[in-house]
């Protein structure tokens, strides 16, 4: 019994004193792959995946709300999870059916919104994710959410 309650505490106490991984990863993107078919704002600016992140203007959550919004209203796309500052979406292409995944994650502190939207499949999207991101880049512009 008192071998159980040592192991518990001792357990407890490394739990508590190891730093979070959950502050790490809850503004870190997935990288993109060596295709051509993804963004991201947290990829290396002299990389082609590279997109700028948003710059939020106001209140981070009037922001991080508008995202949501904005997105859940894009036709074809479903915001499949959502907390925490991160959000995942999944947007199907008209003609062929793919699916390409849409992240977005929330750092409060530099008042910023990372993005990466990625093809599934294939190796090429044409342009498509690039353009994704950039009009919704502009939808919240003109809502007067971001730069």
């Amino acid at each position: 019994m008192i071998f159980k309650l040592l192991v518990s505490t001792g357990l407890i106490a490394m739990t508590l004193s190891t730093p979070s991984q959950a502050a790490d990863t809850a503004v870190k993107l997935a990288p993109c792959p060596n295709t051509p078919n993804c963004v991201s704002s947290q990829a290396p600016k002299d990389s082609g995946h590279y997109i700028a992140p948003f710059k939020i203007k106001g209140k981070v959550e009037d922001a991080w709300a508008a995202l949501q919004r904005t997105l859940a209203g894009q036709k074809r796309t479903v915001i499949t999870e959502a907390g925490n500052g991160a959000l995942h979406a999944e947007a199907t292409t008209l003609v062929f059916r793919f699916v390409d995944d849409v992240d977005a994650v929330l750092d409060a502190d530099a008042k910023l919104i990372h993005i990466r939207s990625a093809s599934r499949v294939g190796y090429s999207d044409l342009g498509v994710n690039r353009r994704r991101m950039e009009a919704l880049r502009r939808q919240l512009q003109q809502a007067g959410i971001v730069e």
